[in-house]
């Protein structure tokens, strides 16, 4: 029965709220193009990688990179490479229709059907299911028995109509907390309906993945719910058999709501360090810009290279700080220590570091006057939670 069998709890409307701010926060800030290119090859890797692990395939990140760079695999893993490859070019072809071509087609058997041939390409024997075809034959998955073969394209039918008329994307009132509830609830449908004799996990993800496209995601976070999905399996598994059992998607979606909001926020915190990076070496920049014409020699340079790769949020004594990074321990392999004690004081005269007892450390707090005013401006964290 196509109805809205779910109710969203306090809870998750909070997080609905919060993913809701998070992503209107991206959307709206100015990103690196580095970093941007950085998170979007994580998407798709992490996007592909997830969605095929939960269905068995080992492949790593690093292999699945090699994928997406065209690069051949050993032929032992020729079956899942060519199920990543799938996974990726599918991804690709709906950025490419939605964000450059704003095609945005609803959901209807065609796209369905094309979904499910996109995820079985050239999988042979190795793909239970004729790519593109509903199946011909009754299955049961675990306890779980699905819809008579011969309802299939009838309650696909009645499931993207369902869907049209319940989350009315056509008519232009969908926002991003109607859509990923949209993209949940399709999800999972085409998981109990299961219409194809292999590869409905993938096509319902894919589906998900369509939908949060479709209405706005970033694409640097569209691999997020798969992603939470795969991390989390047993529970993944578990929301997915009990929401069967009671007929009721309240806690699937609230499990899923939560994960989404989790992995934005460290999206959110990836620009914001690379926002934070940009400014503190356009701070340096500015600072070595003061100095005169005649000065800018190769100590000049060599300072300036010193206080660009030093750490924001470490502490090094002058002895650490050549074993902190490659490039500073390049710079000062044939100086002696007494020069680099000499670069590092000059650095604290100019207010680019700090100088504690015998550590040096970054002096970050330079950039509060760029910063909101707030009781805590006074802070600043790091990735990891320490603060500056």
């Amino acid at each position: 029965m196509f109805k809205k069998h779910w109710r969203l709890s306090e809870n998750c409307l909070f997080a609905l709220g919060q993913c809701d701010a998070i992503i209107n926060t991206i959307c709206h800030v100015p990103i690196d193009p580095k970093i941007n290119s950085k998170l979007l090859k994580l998407s798709l890797n992490k996007g592909a990688q997830s969605t095929t692990a939960i269905e068995g395939n080992t492949l790593s990140y690093e292999e699945v990179e090699m994928v997406r760079k065209s690069e051949k695999l050993p032929p032992s893993k020729k079956y899942q490479e060519q199920e990543v490859k799938n996974i990726l070019d599918a991804f690709t072809s709906l950025l490419k229709e939605s964000v450059l071509k704003d095609r945005n087609d609803l959901l209807s058997e065609g796209l369905l059907l094309n979904f499910h041939k996109m995820v079985g390409k050239d999988l042979g024997e190795n793909f239970e299911a004729i790519p593109g075809r509903f199946r011909e034959r009754d299955v049961i998955v675990g306890k779980y028995r699905c819809p008579d073969y011969r309802d299939v394209e009838g309650l696909i039918n009645e499931f993207c109509n369902w869907q049209r008329e319940e989350f009315r994307f056509e008519e232009g009132k969908q926002g991003f907390k109607e859509a990923i509830i949209q993209a949940i609830v399709a999800h999972i449908y085409i998981e109990w309906i299961h219409p194809f004799g292999d590869g409905n996990g993938r096509t319902g993800r894919l589906v998900e993945f369509y939908i949060l496209l479709r209405g706005g995601l970033p694409n640097i976070a569209l691999h997020i719910l798969s992603n939470h999905y795969n991390d989390t399996r047993p529970e993944y598994y578990k929301q997915i058999e009990k929401a069967t059992e009671k007929r009721d998607l309240s806690e699937l979606i609230e499990y899923a709501v939560i994960g989404l909001r989790d992995g934005l926020e460290n999206t959110l915190r990836q620009i914001q360090e690379g926002m934070f990076d940009i400014a503190w070496k356009a701070y340096i920049y500015d600072a070595f810009s003061n100095i005169k014409g005649e000065l800018r020699g190769d100590a000049f340079k060599r300072k300036r290279k010193l206080a660009l790769n030093f750490p924001p949020f470490e502490n090094a004594s002058a002895a650490q700080v050549p074993k902190l990074n490659t490039e500073l321990a390049f710079i000062y392999a044939p100086l002696n220590q007494k020069t680099l004690t000499r670069d590092l004081d000059e650095l604290v005269e100019m207010e680019i570091l700090l100088k504690e007892s015998n550590l040096y450390k970054a002096n970050i707090f330079a950039l509060r006057p760029m910063m909101a005013l707030t009781r805590k401006t006074n802070v600043i964290k790091s990735s990891d939670g320490t603060q500056g």
